[in-house]
């Protein structure tokens, strides 16, 4: 059974939905805002579970009719809203849910619509939700599961409550990762790093075969900035994007990599450092660089990262990655 046990981290998040149901201040509209990976949907099937729960409690009591079909995804009034374009929400699809939203629940207190990766929606299918989240029946509720939030309609935002899904500490994931995945103790503590708090994604870079491939080619980058030309760097990126894991990984792989050499310069003590095995060239890199050239680096490498998601042209990202880089 999943109930709010098998979460790692997000206490707070868990200690509101709790408080919601306990004291009866249901919403009619929730936003489920994190990364990709975070338990953006785990922690909305269990909050989902929970209110049609007919033992009542805060949260699922896994015995009852209701969390034996919730469990096995075959609640009839818990509704995972599919859309037809994978990388779009249609107004077509939101038409089929308002159409849909007037029906009263087949058997529950509830009936409750969850729409995984709710930033895919148009504006036209914003606005035909917008009527449904204005004047909703009494017993529906929506949750809307994002990892971009303010890519949605002011007017859609001011109607639900936001939960932001923080960051879980590094510490949290790392034991989670030799307790309950067998992991050794470096590659958790570099896995769980690289992850900076994501548990989702620290599992996947733990079980995945291409890590360390990945993780070879990012230090390779670091090392040998200085000596390689544009077009080396671009078709190195370029075929990163060949593995299962994204850009987005390496990159992060490589803003751990800076902040290991930031955090040596301040404090000259490598018992810190992520990447340990790697100590002698985090040195020689923390005295050739200054405090500022670092922190450039880390803005260039976090601008990256923004505009690779929102389309900017990959070859001109990378250039500008490259001097950032080479300059600093």
């Amino acid at each position: 059974m999943t109930d709010y046990k098998c979460v790692i981290g997000h206490n707070k998040t868990i200690d509101f939905l709790k408080n919601t149901i306990s004291s009866g201040k249901v919403g009619h509209a929730y936003i489920f805002d994190g990364e990709d990976y975070s338990g953006k949907s785990l922690l909305a099937g269990i909050f989902a579970a929970a209110l049609q729960c007919e033992a009542g409690g805060e949260e699922p009591c896994g015995q009852c009719h209701s969390c034996k079909q919730a469990a096995t995804g075959n609640q009839p009034d818990i509704i995972w809203l599919d859309h037809e374009k994978p990388g779009s929400i249609g107004v077509d699809d939101i038409r089929t849910l308002n159409n849909d939203i007037v029906i009263k629940p087949y058997s529950s207190r509830y009936k409750i619509y969850i729409i995984k990766e709710a930033e895919k929606m148009t504006e036209q299918a914003q606005n035909a939700l917008l009527k449904t989240i204005e004047e909703p029946p009494s017993y529906a509720i929506i949750l809307l599961l994002t990892n971009n939030y303010e890519s949605l309609l002011q007017t859609i935002l001011s109607r639900c409550i936001r939960i932001e899904l923080c960051p879980v500490p590094t510490d949290v994931i790392k034991g989670y990762l030799m307790e309950k995945e067998g992991v050794v103790e470096y590659q958790a503590r570099v896995c769980a790093a690289f992850a900076q708090g994501n548990v989702g994604k620290a599992i996947r870079l733990a079980h995945s075969e291409e890590f360390n491939q990945i993780k070879d080619e990012a230090l390779r980058l670091v090392k040998n900035i200085k000596k390689m030309e544009q077009f080396e760097v671009l078709f190195l990126l370029n075929g990163i994007t060949d593995y299962k894991l994204s850009i987005s990984d390496f990159l992060d792989i490589i803003m751990v990599w800076y902040r290991d050499v930031l955090l040596f310069k301040a404090t000259n003590d490598a018992n810190g450092l992520i990447f340990k095995d790697e100590v002698s060239e985090i040195i020689k890199q923390a005295k050739k660089s200054s405090y500022q050239g670092i922190e450039n680096i880390l803005e260039g490498l976090a601008k990256a990262k923004s505009r690779i998601r929102a389309n900017v042209n990959f070859d001109l990202v990378v250039e500008l990655l490259f001097l950032t880089m080479r300059e600093n």
